[in-house]
């Protein structure tokens, strides 16, 4: 029965996406009325899911550093999915930087500039974000949305709940009672993820125009193959040797948060879908999923860095601009670091790319042509991420031997 209901839903959103794309290339944008349905639609899935993200990111935290009952162990956890996450992105930039180059991506394009004044990353943001991890208001921290401050403060009062023993029960009572309320109601949500998606692709199809999608194909068909490549051999590989589980298996599992994932655009927002994918059908405990997932949709940007990379090397190309060696390294490195800061919701990565593309010396015009294949871009990304998320919870759930991994076949 469970495995019928999981069919079931990922059957849905499937043709939630196709029927999306479908009414975005067909209806034509000048029905406003139409797409003005669709984005209200969009919009109140959207905010029924983030409306407790951040109280179901925060109380979960503290059930599972709670339910594993000793502080070096949460430190365990947290430590290798961060490690796990970075070597990953380190991995992706490269394969960016590196594929585009042999299929000689760019070469004989012309690219007609747009100005835009996106205003680009700062390195120094790296510095900003480790001096204001610890949150001086946590209710601020909610209220703006900074899943790292409101990562740092669960950690904090997890941590001190196990410290101060009995007398942090009657708190973690009240904080467990808030997670499986929020639980329910995201449980109740997430039968509208079909049509949520459906809105949101339609609307993001019609945005952008057949003339854009077809004038960059070749470059979007490459990006999309590299994405599905470093998913399924890079994390499938890590899945079965790793995780001790079969490919087959852990996508089956995981296909309903990977669409919801490329509907809509925001790791930050499949969360709930994702630690219920892991739970509920590859056995992965809550004590791994709690801490794993809300950390991967804030640092684990593996496709974020391919769009980068694979993007500016492109561009240098179409413009003429020579992207040494060494500047590739840096622009590597760059990649994981700005990986940190970039938030896992729509567009997160344009301030990002900002930044890098001034390293590598491309005009500045160029961000509007990169704005405006953005969000298909992000799409596959956001997708290729959570699929990131849950492979690290699948090795971690192998190694740590939480509890008995999923069989391979």
């Amino acid at each position: 029965m469970k495995l019928f209901k999981k069919v079931n839903i990922t059957l849905a959103i499937f043709i939630g996406l196709v029927l999306g794309i479908l009414l975005g290339l067909l209806v034509p944008g000048n029905v406003g009325w139409f797409y003005s349905i669709l984005s209200v639609v969009s919009s109140l899935y959207m905010n029924a899911l983030n409306m407790m993200i951040y109280p179901l990111v925060f109380c979960s935290i503290v059930v599972g550093i709670h339910g594993i009952g000793s502080v070096s162990k949460t430190g365990k956890i947290g430590g290798l999915s961060l490690l796990f996450f970075l070597v990953t992105t380190a991995v992706a930039s490269a394969l960016g930087l590196v594929l585009p180059r042999i299929l000689n991506l760019g070469t004989g394009v012309t690219i007609e500039m747009t100005e835009s004044t996106v205003e680009a990353t700062q390195f120094t943001s790296l510095l900003d974000t480790l001096e204001n991890l610890i949150p001086s208001n946590p209710i601020a921290s909610f209220a703006n949305g900074n899943m790292l401050q409101v990562l740092v403060f669960a950690l904090i009062i997890g941590f001190t709940i196990l410290a101060v023993g009995e007398k942090g029960e009657p708190l973690m009572a009240v904080i467990t009672s808030v997670n499986d309320v929020s639980l329910k109601i995201i449980s109740v949500v997430m039968y509208f993820t079909p049509l949520g998606v459906l809105c949101s692709i339609a609307t993001v199809v019609e945005a952008n125009g057949t003339d854009t999608i077809l004038s960059l194909a070749t470059v979007m068909i490459a990006l999309y193959v590299t994405y599905f490549l470093y998913a399924v051999v890079f994390y499938g590989g890590l899945v079965k040797t790793l995780g001790k589980c079969s490919i087959r298996k852990f996508f089956s599992a995981v296909a309903p948060a990977a669409l919801n994932a490329f509907g809509t655009c925001s790791s930050s927002a499949t969360i709930p879908l994702s630690m219920k994918c892991m739970e509920e059908e590859l056995d992965c405990p809550n004590e791994i999923t709690s801490l794993a997932i809300p950390l991967g949709a804030t640092v684990n940007m593996d496709a974020v860095s391919i769009v980068m990379s694979f993007m500016i090397t492109f561009f240098a190309s179409a413009c003429g601009v020579e992207v040494s060696i060494s500047m590739m390294v840096v622009i590597l490195l760059a990649n994981v670091l700005l990986s940190i800061g970039t938030p896992g919701v729509p567009g997160g990565a344009i301030a990002s790319f900002a930044a890098l593309s001034a390293m590598a010396g491309l005009p500045t015009g160029i961000m509007g042509v990169y704005i405006s294949v953005n969000t298909l871009a992000d799409m596959g990304a956001t997708c290729v991420n959570v699929l990131g998320d849950l492979a690290c919870c699948q090795v971690l759930n192998a190694q740590l031997n939480k509890k008995k991994p999923a069989e391979t076949k």
